[in-house]
């Protein structure tokens, strides 16, 4: 089955292949289309829905099929910030910044946050919507819990995955291997149950996705 990420992230794509096996991940620009979506949502249910019904409208504007679209808003939660930066963690430094900061320049804005705090248990949140028009979609919300480390470790993933600690692992996520991030992140643990409801429900029965 074909299937439409609404994002431009190729590293995202790179990730959800390998738990989409056997599918074709398509981004937008692979169809000549050109994806935008404002995160104006205040949880992240909110934002992944609404880039999913974005996306599909501008799938249906540009004449392509009406493929299934997977969409997925994902942060870092930290209880002893008060959830922060949560929906906003894309966002997180802009304000002091002035402009849109790097990975390096997120992460070193947060551990400067985090210096005098003791409590460093944090966890990612990934929200999963499979859309397959806009009143029929399927949702699902995974997170992976850890601590903040004292410093960046690791060069895999992407976002905040040198900065979250897993004790069980004595890794950052950064450092785990694709295979072992798939294995146990919040956004592999959500793709394997949107690919459930893909495999076991629309597939069985493709004359309801329609």
């Amino acid at each position: 089955m074909i299937i439409v990420l609404a994002s431009g992230n190729p590293h995202k794509r790179e990730e959800l292949a390998a738990l989409f096996h056997g599918h074709t991940l398509l981004l937008p620009q692979d169809l000549g289309v050109s994806y935008y979506h404002e995160e104006t949502g205040s949880s992240f249910l909110e934002n992944s829905l609404g880039k999913a019904k974005t996306l599909h409208q501008q799938l249906l504007h540009s004449g392509q099929p009406t493929y299934p679209v997977i969409a997925d808003d994902s942060g870092l939660s930290i209880p002893a910030l008060g959830g922060e930066p949560g929906v906003y963690s894309a966002r997180f430094g802009e304000k002091e910044l002035g402009r849109k900061p790097s990975y390096g320049e997120q992460h070193q804005l947060l551990l400067d946050r985090m210096r005098s705090i003791t409590d460093r248990k944090a966890y990612f949140i990934c929200c999963m919507v499979l859309l397959i028009h806009p009143d029929r979609w399927f949702i699902s919300q995974e997170t992976l819990e850890g601590e903040i480390a004292f410093v960046p470790r690791g060069t895999g993933g992407f976002g905040y995955d040198p900065l979250l600690y897993l004790p069980w692992k004595g890794k950052t996520v950064a450092e785990l291997s694709l295979e072992e991030k798939n294995q146990v992140s919040h956004r592999g643990m959500a793709a394997r149950a949107i690919r459930a409801i893909l495999e076991h429900h629309l597939e069985k029965n493709p004359h309801e996705s329609t």
